[in-house]
């Protein structure tokens, strides 16, 4: 039996992008455990500060999980702060971004989570390169 690994998708210009969508429901049902890591802010404390306009804008990340297979406690907001904050030590094996930025933190940090940038037009071979 093949490995598995927990692989981490951003949702804006990434995520949100069909043919991301599709090798995100290849690699559900292939087995790995996925996740999406994003910038924006959870709906839930949105809503304590007044923020109502932050569930509409969630409402297609939720849709667009359920229909991948990825199920809501694998959604991680951080709220605007750096991702490998979040990513760091927990084992992932690669997150597929729009952000260089995020990126760039990444590949600098001492976790062994790789950083792949979405607008290489060999993104997905990277990440299957990556996961066998």
């Amino acid at each position: 039996m093949d490995k598995k690994y927990k692989i981490s998708f951003d949702f804006d210009s990434t995520l949100d992008r069909e043919d991301v969508q599709e090798f995100a429901k290849q690699l559900v049902k292939d087995g790995h455990e996925i996740w999406i890591t994003t910038s924006r802010f959870d709906t839930e404390s949105s809503l304590k500060k007044g923020w109502w306009w932050i569930e509409k804008n969630n409402q297609q990340l939720y849709e667009v999980a359920e229909e991948c297979g990825i199920p809501k406690e694998n959604i991680a907001f951080t709220a605007m702060i750096d991702k490998i904050k979040f990513l760091e030590g927990k084992n992932f094996l690669l997150h597929l971004d729009d952000d260089e930025t995020e990126l760039e933190f990444i590949e600098e940090s001492d976790d062994k989570c790789v950083g792949v940038w979405v607008e290489l037009k060999t993104w997905k071979e990277t990440c299957i390169n990556l996961i066998k």
